[in-house]
């Protein structure tokens, strides 16, 4: 609630706002994870490139941020392994000092019916998507904590994004696996901001719909394709990287400093389940 003597806000990130903190954005050498790393870099943000594979696609991420006149560095990690998330850590803090933001973003699928989806599958899955976001969230957690509040850069201690789906909600035959991992995230996020806040530390989702990438370009590179997918979006139109990085920008920035333990939706709608569009 405001007060006439409460200092009015922005409602929206300023062009510089994240300018002197630092980013890790883990799966950043493509599609979403690309997008949302040069837009922190836009907004400011120093970045890590994390990747697991691809070297040469972080490096063209990284260049192009260092061309646009921002600075990142990339970094291989499997955020599924524990001391290879340590080592991305002790890199971004060699590099740059400390961390602000992490935008936990890496992901994958292995699809399958259930009858057929090998544990190995299962386990790899539930590995990067989720236990990826544990280790990364938990090592974030312990460097806020060890640096310090700067309020000359942020009102928050450290801000941590969640990339999930909207899977997180909607049911996914086929894909048990992914589901399973995103229905993990939405709570794994919701407890660590419960448990974070008292700290100044916020943690926040973003669930992404169809989203034009490589991960998914049979949904959307034929005609008919696109119009099937087109028929669960009511806003008529497959959602770019760029949609999420603008999202990913806000939360990182103080212009969100209220919000917390929230899943912003970016779906165009998918989660308003379209199929009720016409009375049923």
């Amino acid at each position: 609630m405001s007060t006439p003597e409460s200092a009015p806000l922005s409602t929206a990130p300023r062009p510089r706002a994240l300018a002197g903190q630092t980013a890790i954005v883990t799966g950043a050498s493509s599609g979403i994870g690309r997008s949302v790393a040069i837009g922190l870099a836009a907004a400011g943000a120093n970045v890590v490139v994390n990747y697991v594979g691809g070297a040469d696609a972080a490096a063209a991420v990284a260049a192009e941020i260092e061309r646009a006149g921002g600075t990142a560095i990339p970094v291989r990690a499997d955020v599924s392994q524990e001391a290879e998330v340590q080592a991305m850590f002790r890199a971004a803090i060699a590099a740059f000092g400390t961390v602000h933001i992490l935008v936990n973003n890496a992901g994958l699928q292995r699809d399958a019916p259930i009858e057929e989806m090998s544990l190995a599958d299962w386990e790899r899955v539930v590995g990067v998507n989720l236990t990826g976001q544990f280790l990364c969230a938990r090592e974030a957690v312990r460097e806020f904590k060890r640096r310090g509040l700067q309020p000359e850069l942020s009102r928050a201690l450290g801000k941590i994004i969640c990339m999930s789906s909207v899977h997180e909600v909607i049911p996914w035959a086929g894909h048990a696996n992914y589901a399973a991992s995103k229905g993990g995230v939405a709570l794994l996020m919701k407890t660590l901001a419960q448990e974070l806040a008292p700290r100044r530390i916020r943690v926040n989702s973003i669930a992404p719909g169809a989203i034009r990438t490589p991960i998914n370009r049979p949904a959307w590179e034929t005609p008919e394709a696109l119009e099937r997918l087109l028929r669960l979006i009511p806003s008529k139109r497959i959602g770019e990287p760029e949609d999420i990085a603008e999202a990913a920008v806000w939360l990182a920035s103080d212009a969100s400093d209220y919000v917390n333990g929230a899943t912003l939706f970016v779906d165009g709608g998918m989660t308003l389940y379209p199929g009720f569009e016409d009375n049923g």
